[in-house]
């Protein structure tokens, strides 16, 4: 099976389960779902939907489970669109995309509060020792 297959597929999935997201399920659980990447295997027997939910960690918690609980429904839906022999199993992973991109947001505001403190003393600060530390040749004394 080629690369091009797989990640066309991919693409397909992703875009036929956000649509069917969109319409909306009848489970009150699901929150504000957006997928976020799809994988296929090389065999096509398997996909990985990965998918942000925007809210809190219990709205994360039940959007999972109501994923999870649909995941057939899904499964039969997508395969009556794509038109393949063998349709996928799905895999609903939660993505940590935007996890990470706060963690990294967060480090960066912190070494840039650092650098301004650096700065800040450097301002100040005075060469220790002497101004020129540089050793220079003797100059004969004088009698």
């Amino acid at each position: 099976m080629s690369s091009e297959r797989q990640a066309r597929l991919a693409d397909r999935i992703r875009v036929l389960i956000a649509e069917r997201l969109e319409k909306g399920l009848r489970d009150p659980r699901l929150g504000f779902v957006t997928i976020t990447d799809v994988r296929v295997t090389g065999d096509l027997q398997h996909a990985s939907v990965f998918y942000t939910v925007l809210g809190t960690d219990q709205e994360r918690a039940d959007s999972a489970e109501a994923l999870a609980a649909a995941t057939g429904m899904l499964r039969s839906e997508v395969g009556r669109q794509l038109g393949v022999r063998m349709t996928p199993s799905l895999e609903f992973i939660p993505d940590a995309i935007p996890e990470n991109a706060d963690h990294i947001a967060s480090l960066l505001r912190e070494a840039r509060e650092r650098d301004e403190a650096v700065a800040t003393l450097a301002a100040g600060a005075t060469h220790a020792g002497e101004a020129d530390p540089y050793v220079k040749p003797r100059e004969p004394e004088a009698d």
